[in-house]
């Protein structure tokens, strides 16, 4: 018998996900382009870059033939910058580059939102994720790799902490605004707030059956409990 899954994505499937964004490499060895489902690969030519799936660049890096180049927004300058710009309560929500004149328009993972030619001050989708899985098979690449992983660590606190407070701004009839925040971190806020949704709609309910309760004993000709309480305030 199978287990009932979870409602939304897991995390381990958000991160499998995140396996098909484009990051930059700097190839070791020529290597002929390969034919993928999204189109093919450019060929290899040390040194120049070339940008590829997350998941042939690990494949890659693990073999020793290329590095990966990390993102501009993954370097430290770029995270004390946005964790500068959190701390204001001024959100950094993920932006995408500019699409090819004359393309259609079209998302992740086919815009490089990643690569070495990613805007610095903006996260993508992605951001949490895949900077976690750059530090743990890449940290090499990395100027500063513990430096990083602290101000991953900052940025990530700040902005659950500004979605825990934004849970307290709707009511059971309204809604959340989770405009900016990444993959992963909708996937670990959507337990929370699903759960405070569901609390507020039963308190709703709640509260509704109540007042319709108290509606029929006045009709009936019962005092209400409000009246009731309200006589015995007097009597004291």
């Amino acid at each position: 018998m199978a287990l009932p899954l979870p409602a939304g994505l897991t995390p381990p499937e958000i991160a499998f996900l995140c396996e098909m964004e484009l990051v930059t490499v700097i190839p070791r060895q020529r290597l002929e382009g390969l034919d993928l489902l999204g189109g093919r690969t450019p060929p290899l030519i040390p040194p120049q870059r070339a940008n590829l799936p997350l998941w042939l660049a690990l494949l890659l890096k693990r073999q020793r033939r290329a590095n990966i180049l990390p993102p501009p927004w993954l370097h430290p300058s770029a995270l004390l910058t946005i964790l500068e710009l959190e701390h204001a309560g001024q959100s950094a929500p993920p932006r995408l580059p500019p699409a090819p004149p004359g393309s259609l328009p079209i998302s992740p993972p086919f815009l490089p939102s990643s690569t070495a030619a990613a805007p610095r001050d903006a996260l993508p989708y992605h951001w949490l994720e895949l900077g976690e899985i750059l530090l743990e098979a890449a940290s090499d690449d990395f100027e500063d790799p513990d430096g990083v992983r602290r101000l991953m660590r900052d940025l990530r606190e700040v902005r659950m902490a500004s979605m825990r407070k934004g849970v307290g701004m709707f009511d059971a009839q309204g809604g959340f605004n989770m405009t900016g925040f990444g993959g992963m971190e909708v996937g670990e806020g959507r337990a929370f707030i699903g759960g405070v949704i569901d609390g507020l709609r039963k308190i709703g309910a709640a509260r509704e059956r109540s007042g319709d309760g108290d509606q029929d004993d006045q009709d009936n000709g019962f005092p209400s409990t409000a009246d009731d309480y309200d006589d015995d305030e007097m009597d004291m």
